[in-house]
């Protein structure tokens, strides 16, 4: 039987080392410049101490339960005989694995409430879920097929940069930062360990260049739907003046 808990000290020091420079910070932003009263203060502490519990726990499981199947999973479907039924159904894992991701989350709640409504959290999470499930597709593609990383990257990167020209500065930081934001703990446990694994049981595929390029894919596909969802909506402001 696994222990759950083994390698748990290592984690609450990594998880220290993290938070800490936050909590140094706010502490001297708080003498100098905020100087909030104490009710407020007990509530961003109790804030910090949730986090740290749950942050902590969340990346234990990662390490005893994420992480290890998603290798297992990625190594029995590299060994199947029909193995790109997968790519439909990697479409489908990097849908939920973006929508469910905390800090995407967050994000999107942000942007509605700054926005006043006129982008609906519902709409940019699923824009993006879309993008990364694409991406995923495109990175299973890749590691049957071999294609180099680049065809994909650097033709996405030029498209991005010309869509970013076109697009309001609103859309074009929601896309740069939905970027960034999608590779969190979901993605880069659960799927990053999946793709490893099944890079190494692949003939002639890199576990280091092939598994881990997915996420150099995934960081792209949310500027892209980000930036397509913006000349939507600009064509929508067009049509309706």
């Amino acid at each position: 039987m696994i222990n759950v808990f083994n390698g748990f000290t290592d984690v609450l020091i990594d998880v220290t080392y993290a938070l800490l420079p936050l909590l140094i910070f706010f502490m001297i932003f708080q003498i100098f410049f905020l100087r909030l009263k104490w009710p407020r203060v007990r509530d961003i502490l109790m804030g910090f101490l949730l986090t740290y519990v749950g942050l902590s726990l969340f990346l234990q499981g990662v390490n005893v339960g994420f992480m290890p199947i998603g290798e297992m999973m990625g190594e029995v479907i590299g060994g199947l005989s029909n193995r790109y039924i997968f790519i439909p159904i990697g479409f489908i894992l990097g849908f939920f694995a973006a929508f469910a991701e905390p800090a995407l989350q967050v994000q999107t709640k942000q942007v509605e409430r700054i926005s006043a409504g006129a982008i609906p959290r519902r709409v940019l999470l699923v824009t993006i879920s879309i993008g990364v499930g694409l991406s995923i597709m495109l990175s299973i593609v890749r590691i049957f097929v071999g294609f180099s990383i680049w065809y994909f990257v650097l033709p996405g990167y030029l498209l991005s940069f010309y869509l970013a020209s076109k697009s309001s500065k609103l859309f074009t930081a929601i896309a740069f930062d939905s970027g960034g934001i999608v590779t969190g703990p979901m993605i880069s446990t659960f799927m990053l360990s999946l793709f490893v694994g099944l890079a190494g049981v692949t003939e002639g595929r890199d576990p280091l260049i092939d598994g881990f390029g997915m996420i150099a894919l995934v960081a792209l596909a949310p500027i892209l739907s980000v930036l397509l969802l913006g000349r939507i909506y600009a064509g929508g402001k067009k049509g309706a003046s």
